[in-house]
């Protein structure tokens, strides 16, 4: 996300109205939401709206990245809880929530783990993989968590879950569901 600080004060301003717009019209819409809907929303022409975010992509890091922070910081705490593969569940499970009732924003990190490019370390989808990544880190060095497992296949199936649901509690459910098949095998 692009430090504001720098622009002119009336760039900061139709910067800050696009984002304001766009998140409420991805609240309603989804991922696909109009970014002509949005540039009329937020009072602004396309062409502003397209010097500030390029892409649709940049749009949603922008709308979804204060989200994505609060994820992150709670995977932070989480980081020195006793149980480590605990730990990751239950980070896992509230991505898989706040992916599902977050409309959009699982779609959007699918379509930039689709990008050729490695994520620059300001997307969301870098946040995530290192937030997350540390847990996973930390339960595998527990041996609670099977050494193969990556960050890229929990991502991948918390997104999953939350596109095929888009419902909290469901997602829960799931991805509670699927974490079983991350741990280790017991020995026979």
């Amino acid at each position: 996300m692009p430090d504001t600080r720098s622009l002119r004060s009336d760039a900061r301003r139709n910067y800050e109205l696009i984002v304001a717009a766009a998140v409420a019209e991805v609240a309603r819409s989804g991922a696909d939401a109009s970014l002509e809907k949005i540039a009329r929303d937020a009072g602004v022409g396309s062409a502003t709206l397209h010097r500030h975010f390029p892409s649709r992509q940049a749009l949603l890091e922008a709308v979804f990245h204060d989200r994505v922070e609060g994820l992150c910081a709670q995977a932070r705490e989480l980081a020195t809880a006793a149980e480590p593969a605990r730990a990751l569940a239950d980070w896992l499970r509230a991505l898989a929530v706040h992916g599902a009732t977050a409309r959009g924003l699982a779609a959007s990190l699918l379509a930039s783990a689709r990008e050729p490019a490695p994520p620059s370390s300001s997307t969301c989808e870098f946040m995530l993989r290192d937030a997350g990544g540390a847990l996973l880190r930390r339960a595998q060095e527990a041996g609670t968590v099977r050494p193969e497992v990556t960050m890229d296949d929990l991502l991948t199936m918390v997104n999953a879950v939350s596109l095929a649901t888009e419902d909290g509690p469901h997602a829960e459910r799931l991805v509670t569901l699927a974490i079983d098949g991350i741990h280790p095998a017991p020995a026979r």
